[in-house]
């Protein structure tokens, strides 16, 4: 692996609930990679991506210096879909309630692993992403990608 910077990413799937509070606990492995505060956002899928100050900046620096015309109308409705958050001693952070009703997400949730982020869906969205994406589906993309 020499020249090749080694870096972890966000895996695995966790399946927790939010209490009364919209508090929900994240995983100590995301918690590590996330760092002591965070962005969760929802850009556009029935979902609340998570994103470590690092990843943030990189991602927004895309979004504000993008070529589109309409990039800042696109920016205006993705930092007011964000919010920062700081687990608290139990690792849980605050959902506000406007992203809760965005990503569709009452009592079950889902935290998975994607990569540079992690993400959180209800647990029935989540479960229906899951039942649609079929084994001939994966096959044929990592076939695509040559694996």
């Amino acid at each position: 692996m020499s020249g090749v910077e080694s870096k972890q990413t966000f895996v695995g799937e966790y399946r927790h609930s939010l209490d009364a509070k919209n508090r929900l606990f994240i995983p100590a492995k995301f918690r590590e990679l996330l760092g002591e505060n965070f962005a969760i956002s929802r850009i556009n899928e029935k979902c609340l991506l998570l994103f470590s100050e690092e990843e943030w900046i990189r991602y927004t620096d895309k979004l504000l210096n993008g070529v589109p015309a309409d990039t800042k109308r696109i920016a205006r409705k993705v930092f007011s879909k964000t919010t920062y958050a700081t687990p608290d001693a139990q690792g849980r952070v605050i959902i506000p309630a406007k992203l809760c009703e965005l990503a569709e997400l009452q009592k079950n949730a889902v935290i998975v692993g994607a990569g540079n982020h992690a993400e959180i869906w209800s647990e029935d969205n989540w479960d229906a992403l899951e039942a649609e994406l079929s084994d001939e589906a994966l096959a044929e993309t990592f076939n695509a990608l040559g694996f």
